[in-house]
């Protein structure tokens, strides 16, 4: 039983009228379909595995998915275990690990440049609805890729394809173009207390 007085229920009832009548109006607004192109950013944990729920969304809509991974690739990830599984996935690990690990430029450059090319494919594909081009802002704030040429191809894709971009530091440019950026902040991160990256929850 609630133990609200009935003038406190009333007045909540009042106030999510009101925010429903804000909400449907905005809803009613956002009625263009097309694809759009989704950034995550910041030093926050989490850019990835939010692109990788998004993957699970679309398969659940039988959706077809095409997934870059610049930089990553030194060892296998448990998403890309997962993924694999699915014929509806086009998984491509393009890097050779993080820059402090691999210390040599030009290898980076040319690794950026080649998994750009793969992009371009899925890219222009319109039976993928969803490219995934993870830790691509990485291989942009090092100048390993052209920014410009970067978003003539966004635009170029089919109308209806999505596409989410992840990693620290995307370019300004990158942010106005895109519809949906999101800047994940660190609060804490259990690596700095001491606690290895472990299969399930790798950092």
């Amino acid at each position: 039983m609630s133990t609200e007085s009935p003038e406190k229920s009333q007045r909540h009832n009042a106030r999510m009228a009101r925010k429903k009548e804000v909400v449907d109006a905005s809803m009613a607004k956002a009625s263009e379909l097309r694809g759009v192109v989704i950034v995550n950013t910041g030093n926050g944990k989490g850019k990835s595995s939010s692109a990788f729920g998004l993957i699970a969304r679309a398969l659940g809509h039988n959706m077809k998915v095409g997934v870059v991974q610049f930089i990553k690739g030194k060892s296998t990830t448990g998403e890309e275990a997962f993924f694999r599984r699915f014929p509806e996935v086009s998984y491509h690990v393009m890097g050779e690990g993080f820059t402090w690990e691999t210390q040599d430029r030009d290898r980076d450059i040319a690794k950026a440049q080649e998994a750009w090319k793969t992009s371009r494919k899925l890219l222009s594909d319109e039976a993928i609805a969803l490219v995934v081009l993870d830790e691509l802002n990485i291989a942009l704030k090092y100048g390993y890729l052209d920014i410009e040429q970067v978003l003539t191809d966004l635009k170029l894709r089919p109308s209806t394809q999505h596409v989410m971009i992840t990693g620290r530091g995307a370019p300004q440019m990158l942010i106005d173009y895109a519809d949906t950026v999101t800047e994940l902040k660190e609060v804490k991160h259990a690596y700095k207390a001491g606690v290895a990256a472990q299969a399930g929850i790798e950092w």
